[in-house]
């Protein structure tokens, strides 16, 4: 029986999929939409919400350096976005810190696993 964290796996790529879903519901709700929160929840929200695309994004087989460089750009260009009328919403760099640092985060918490799945075989 294959593993529930087997890469590649049909599974592994939806849930991706579902991430970049959550990702851009998140990044780009209108202003009105976004609850209220204490001081420093969305720089937890944002670290959280990248984390979990490094992590399922590797999952789902995506190359270690191709992620990383494309979540960062999507971090980048999302703070850009927001700043625009398009989304009417704060472009912050301390965002934008917080998505990088989900980001690697997510990537070292990947390999940690696979670290000791090897380990274990």
């Amino acid at each position: 029986m294959a593993s529930p964290i087997q890469a590649h796996s049909a599974l592994s790529r939806g849930t991706f999929a579902i991430a970049v879903l959550v990702s851009l519901a998140v990044l780009f709700a209108p202003p009105a939409d976004v609850p209220p929160s204490p001081y420093g929840i969305d720089k937890l929200v944002h670290g959280l919400l990248f984390a979990v695309l490094a992590f399922t994004g590797r999952w789902a087989g995506v190359g270690r350096g191709v992620l990383a460089g494309l979540l960062v750009l999507y971090a980048g260009v999302s703070e850009i976005l927001q700043a625009t009328d398009l989304v009417n919403r704060d472009a912050s760099v301390a965002d934008l810190v917080a998505d990088v640092i989900g980001v690697l985060v997510g990537l070292l918490v990947w390999e940690r696993l696979v670290r000791r799945r090897r380990a274990s075989v």
